[in-house]
């Protein structure tokens, strides 16, 4: 029973921050997996594969449960996040590929210190301009106070960069949305809203095709989902409408804690390594 009651508030608490500021929640569920497994004697011996593989399934949940949410708020860009999954889901591939051949560790601590940059960088972003390139993506959002916002971006540099998302989120096993929503604002000029929105939508489209391949690996651990997927899905839900309670400088300083805890658990995870 206390298993049960832990996976529930475990897969709670990914969807409510995973939702809230666009992340997907796999920060939360893999690393407190890893130490409970570790430490305690609540859970069956697990692998790290089958940690991993049963967070993606859980992601599809988070993604789904939020996009859902995020609908009804008419937030979720939908041709943007398509077109920055058509780079994002083939980098996520190649990334995963690329991990059996490099010294991941190693190069962890680096990221995570590049991790801690971006959130320095979002303190700042009000005096960064978005790139500006030929063949600009012209979109347009209205906020829930009627204020309509525009933001254009290159087609091109969205796949490129959505690539680049993808093949880093691959190789360190870490959720897209991470570096995905900081580019959107950072670099393309996305209302912070629409930006969460829109990683949530991306996030259910990777994570299926993650579910896919994990589930051919035999890396999904189906106990593991009864307990995570109704606490997330309610976690989504419950992110989503505080999210919409938030000012966008709010969330933003919300991600920028969040990503100085993954850059800080990448940098200990290469250190211990």
């Amino acid at each position: 029973m206390l298993m049960w009651i832990l996976l529930f508030f475990i897969g709670l608490a990914a969807g409510t921050i995973g939702s809230l500021v666009g992340l997907g929640g796999g920060i939360i569920i893999v690393p407190v997996l890893l130490i409970v497994d570790q430490y305690t004697d609540w859970l069956p011996v697990l692998s790290p594969q089958m940690i991993v593989g049963s967070s993606i399934v859980v992601l599809v949940a988070i993604g789904l449960s939020s996009t859902l949410a995020y609908m009804k708020k008419k937030s979720v860009d939908y041709k943007s996040g398509a077109l920055f999954f058509l780079g994002s889901g083939p980098g996520a591939i190649l990334g995963a590929w690329l991990n059996k051949f490099i010294q991941v560790d190693y190069f962890s601590i680096y990221f995570g210190v590049f991790m801690v940059l971006v959130s320095i960088l979002l303190m700042v972003r009000n005096r960064l301009r978005p790139m500006k390139v030929n063949g600009q993506f012209a979109r347009s959002y209205t906020d829930s106070d009627g204020v309509q916002v525009n933001y254009t971006f290159s087609a091109l540099a969205a796949v490129l960069v959505s690539f680049i998302v993808g093949v880093i989120s691959g190789l360190f096993g870490i959720g897209g949305g991470s570096l995905m929503v900081p580019a959107m604002i950072l670099l393309f000029g996305f209302p912070t809203t629409v930006a969460v929105a829109t990683s949530m939508f991306m996030i259910f489209l990777s994570s299926i095709t993650g579910t896919l391949t994990h589930l051919a690996l035999g890396n999904i651990q189906w106990f593991l989902l009864l307990g995570l997927i109704p606490g997330a899905w309610i976690g989504a839900k419950c992110g989503s409408f505080i999210n919409q309670k938030l000012s966008d400088n709010t969330i933003v300083i919300i991600l920028r804690w969040m990503l100085i805890i993954v850059g800080v658990r990448l940098i200990w995870q290469g250190t211990m390594g």
